[in-house]
């Protein structure tokens, strides 16, 4: 199982604030069944350059490494990139994908977006090589008009929903039949801390095997892995 969306890097945004914690949340995840792990700080143009943040980030990761204990998720390195006008223009941005992979997480404002944003999205897929994904979708998703949404489907842009999203009353099933028709492409937990906005995703992944059967989740799980890296080893449990 993969969790797609983390903030457990310590001391690099507002996620994890020690290498205790990081461990802790790594330890949290191991329990829940989780594999494999992308750690996504956050990631704005505004205050750094991606080269600059791309080292930050090593220098987090390699404090936590000596607290890693043997049978933890294998951290992926990226990040959730906050989009702004012009996102494309950015020299650099490949360096912000997933591991090895092309994937993107962008994180969107919550609004209506303009045609010139929904451009920008589009042609970050095809003049990057890029595959997008939009971070935690479920909180702005549904402001967008059914053009907009239509067009980000033809054009390979992918959505990772929140472990939340499976969770709440109300919109378990929601979540459930958007996930079968293959509106949702990955999951992650956006954990932050221990306390606030700890790890559930393992709760999510037990209900989508409940209600979807073995079949399904053993697809979802592997396809999850495909769109990381076609040289990841597939782990199912």
């Amino acid at each position: 199982m993969i969790d797609f969306h983390s903030h457990i890097l310590p001391g690099i945004d507002d996620g994890s604030r020690s290498v205790k914690e990081s461990a802790a949340l790594l330890s949290m995840l191991k329990d829940q069944g989780i594999k494999t792990v992308v750690a996504t700080p956050h990631y704005d143009a505004k205050r750094d350059t991606p080269e600059a943040f791309v080292r930050k980030r090593k220098e987090s990761y390699e404090k936590l490494l000596p607290e890693i204990k043997d049978g933890a998720p294998k951290i992926i390195l990226g990040a959730e990139v906050a989009y702004y006008p012009g996102i494309e223009r950015l020299k650099g941005i490949s360096s912000l994908t997933a591991g090895d992979s092309d994937l993107l997480l962008l994180e969107m404002p919550i609004s209506v977006w303009t045609e010139y944003t929904v451009r920008e999205l589009v042609e970050l897929t095809t003049t990057k090589n890029l595959t997008v994904v939009l971070a935690h979708a479920e909180r702005y998703l549904g402001l967008q008009s059914i053009k907009t949404v239509e067009l980000l489907n033809d054009s390979g842009i992918l959505r990772q929903y929140n472990a939340d999203f499976f969770l709440r009353f109300g919109q378990k099933r929601t979540a459930l039949k958007m996930l079968e028709r293959g509106e949702i492409h990955l999951i992650g937990s956006d954990c932050h801390n221990l306390n606030t906005r700890p790890p559930r995703i393992g709760e999510a992944y037990g209900l989508i095997k409940k209600k979807l059967g073995d079949g399904f989740y053993s697809f979802f799980c592997g396809y999850g892995y495909s769109l990381l890296n076609s040289k990841t080893k597939i782990q199912i449990s």
